[in-house]
């Protein structure tokens, strides 16, 4: 008897179902760690180590070009494993994203700079920032998916916030990753100390594998396979039959995701070239920020749960929209009290969405294309937000010598969000019934995880 039966002992489903969640968070916030640390490094070593000239402002440029680089290929991430998730399983599709996003990070840690290797330096950079972005982006829809659809369906929202931990997790470690290996490398930082925490990326991958390991498939998923109602071609049939809930998923985080990079990695480069701030100062202020996340990340995918997913996530766009001019002028007070008020608040706003953001984009999907639309949605957005954010940020500090038009950027975003949660399709059915929903091979092999 299977875990995922409905004669299963309540104590056996309990037990797959606190794997299933503890299994999500761990290995979502080891491949945030991965991610958020190469913000981190964009903004602070790697115009000087990959990118070095005259002009800093271009190397600050060339820098975010890579990050960027790594939202693009999200999407990309998202349709691949996406299609794998829902064909085969959301656990095996899980360990490969967990490997790939480790293998990059690491390789990362290992690349010599442009001192070295001279153009082929920044090139390779690309590379593996590109693999960091597909791993990403098939990531998210089955972490999500994986605790969600193991959990109550009552709580979902509070079930799908967990995998989001996975966001002040990654942040909380890599920041503060990289504010442990400056302190101890002093000024051989640039050239050694950063590398320190990418090579530490390994020990994590192996911590995540084994815990991943250890999880049953999604009962969710399960009784898809049962039902013999898998979709050959996921990813192309969410397109054709749910293309507006694709889009309007994307285009709701422009509120939460463009601010978020803004608030975690363009500040890095904001408080210590505009402003003149330490660097150390501004890693402790985003640590603290990331800490209260732990709680408000899942208090407010629990509100969701009773208040309304919509009615909580317009809330948190509203709040970033009021914040908008505010949190500049916190920050160019250079005071350290109001400095670490304008970090913490700009990310408990960002967390009023972010807690019940997965529960509403993974919703709006039949279980059986659940992983491609869910993860197509979500992910689509670093395209058009969190991956250009930082761009545009530099580029208007650069050319206005002020941050108004940021904080009229960012209040565009909300504008933008509020359309689309108005605009997104609130009828969904159980499951894909569209004409290549075609009954599994009985001869298949089993998804990882069954038995």
């Amino acid at each position: 008897m299977t875990a995922t039966e409905p004669s299963a002992a309540p104590e056996a489903m309990h037990r797959h179902r606190r794997r299933a969640v503890v299994a999500s968070t761990v290995g979502t916030a080891i491949e945030w760690y991965d991610f958020f640390l190469y913000g981190t490094a964009a903004a602070l070593v790697f115009p000087h180590v990959f990118f070095p000239g005259e002009n800093a402002y271009i190397g600050v440029i060339a820098s975010f070009g890579t990050q960027f680089v790594g939202f693009a290929a999200r999407p990309l991430g998202a349709a691949i494993f996406g299609h794998i998730g829902d064909r085969i399983g959301r656990k095996s599709t899980l360990v490969t994203t967990l490997m790939l996003m480790g293998i990059s990070t690491f390789l990362i840690g290992l690349l010599p700079g442009y001192s070295s290797l001279g153009l082929a330096a920044p090139l390779l950079l690309v590379v593996l920032r590109v693999a960091q972005g597909i791993g990403v982006g098939g990531e998210w829809g089955g972490s999500v998916l994986m605790s969600m659809e193991w959990g109550d369906q009552r709580r979902r929202g509070l079930m799908a916030s967990w995998p989001q931990l996975g966001v002040p997790l990654g942040l909380l470690v890599s920041t503060g990753m990289v504010k442990l290996t400056n302190s101890v490398s002093g000024d051989g930082f640039d050239n050694w100390g950063w590398r320190i925490p990418f090579l530490a990326s390994a020990v994590l991958i192996g911590i995540g594998l084994y815990v991943r390991m250890r999880v049953m498939e999604s009962p969710s998923f399960t009784e898809v396979k049962e039902e013999r109602v898998v979709v050959r071609q996921p990813v192309w049939s969410v397109l054709r039959h749910q293309w507006r809930t694709v889009l309007t998923s994307a285009f709701v985080r422009m509120s939460e995701q463009a601010p978020f990079y803004l608030f975690i990695t363009f500040v890095l480069t904001y408080g210590t070239e505009k402003l003149g701030l330490p660097k150390g100062d501004l890693l402790d202020y985003t640590l603290v920020a990331a800490a209260v996340g732990l709680v408000s990340v899942p208090l407010f995918g629990h509100l969701s749960d009773r208040y309304g997913r919509r009615r909580v996530y317009g809330v948190g766009i509203v709040c970033v929209a009021l914040f908008a001019f505010p949190y500049f002028s916190l920050l160019d007070t250079k005071s350290s009290g109001l400095v670490l008020v304008a970090i913490v608040v700009s990310l408990i706003f960002h967390d009023i969405q972010y807690g019940p953001q997965a529960a509403l984009i993974a919703e709006g999907f039949g279980t059986n294309v659940r992983y491609s639309g869910a993860g197509l949605g979500y992910q689509l957005a670093s395209v058009i937000a969190g991956g250009p954010a930082p761009l545009i940020a530099a580029a208007i500090l650069e050319h206005t010598g002020s941050s108004t038009g940021i904080s009229w950027y960012i209040i565009a975003c909300c504008v933008v969000s509020m359309a689309a949660l108005l605009f997104m399709p609130r009828q969904v059915p159980a499951v894909e019934t569209a004409p290549d929903t075609t009954p599994a091979r009985t001869d298949a092999a089993p998804s990882a995880g069954e038995a």
